[in-house]
């Protein structure tokens, strides 16, 4: 079985391709530069050629604050891509996972957001998400939506390896404070994708919206001081201090939810499979990176 992911320069289909390699895992990774996920036909050769018998689709316009004066780019690879991939795989009976994420949301919980919770995204980004869900819903009603959030790896853009960059460049660092979330390590993501696809191709029958992040809920502010606890005790350069700041005393052209936390319970009753504590999905993380 030959598992096809788009969005091959992502962090989570670069995990995907590790995960799949280290479990011997037939997996192809497609990008930009290989196939027009706006074209159906281009959709439809890719998954024949390949011989997909499962699609991951870990493509997505992630720019949240340029999505605001770009929110035709965004809708087209968050919205309209996804619909035509869940199209193309309604037509085959393939097994599809599209990624999401915790922006569909607008933060005003007290508790974590369960799956059926009604959706306000606050920004282009999260709205173009949202539509992104139904649509492939739409499209495939056996296909899995699983949300994610505070993503972060080895390598790729975020928040782990710019605080590790800040660390090494001020001696002060400001963190937003306010904002709580389940920081989520990519490997993990990808080992839940892969398990997904393989109780789906074994029969089971489970679909519609899941959520999968790290156990444990945190703010920015600590998960940096996580970060750089753990960056200290490797011998990196540190900053001297860490700020705690609010949202306010970083505006962005987007609104950020204030709570990102996801409750998994959906996903473990019907997969079995349970979340990573955080803190030790970090150690683990920034143990690869060492190496």
């Amino acid at each position: 079985m030959t598992v096809l992911v788009f969005g091959r320069s992502g962090q989570v289909a670069t995990a995907l391709v590790r995960e799949a390699a280290a479990r011997g895992v037939a997996l192809q990774a497609l990008g930009r530069g290989d196939v027009d996920v706006l074209d159906e036909a281009a959709l439809v050769d890719a998954m024949t050629r390949i011989g997909a018998a499962a699609v991951v689709n870990a493509a997505a316009y992630t720019a949240v604050d340029k999505a605001e004066t770009e929110r035709d780019a965004a809708f087209a690879l968050n919205a309209r891509a996804p619909e035509l991939m869940a199209k193309v795989c309604a037509d085959r009976s393939l097994p599809f996972v599209h990624l999401s994420t915790d922006y569909v949301f607008d933060g005003s919980a007290h508790e974590p957001y369960r799956e059926d919770h009604p959706l306000a995204p606050l920004g282009v980004y999260g709205a173009s998400k949202a539509e992104g869900e139904r649509l492939v819903m739409q499209q495939h009603p056996q296909a899995i939506v699983l949300r994610t959030a505070w993503v972060y790896y080895e390598q790729g853009q975020n928040f782990v390896r710019t605080m590790l960059r800040l660390g090494r460049e001020r001696d002060e660092v400001r963190v937003v404070d306010d904002q709580v979330g389940n920081p989520t390590y990519a490997a993990d993501i990808a080992e839940t994708c892969l398990a997904i696809v393989a109780q789906l191709g074994a029969g089971a029958r489970h679909a519609g919206v899941f959520h999968y992040a790290g156990s444990g809920a945190v703010s920015w502010f600590g998960f940096a001081q996580a970060i750089f606890a753990e960056a200290a005790r490797a011998g990196r350069r540190v900053p001297r201090s860490v700020v705690p700041i609010t949202t306010a005393e970083y505006p962005t052209p987007a609104k950020r939810p204030a709570n990102s936390q996801l409750s998994c319970g959906r996903l473990n009753d019907a997969f079995g499979i349970a979340p990573k504590p955080w803190g030790d999905r970090l150690r683990v993380c920034l143990e690869r990176m060492a190496d």
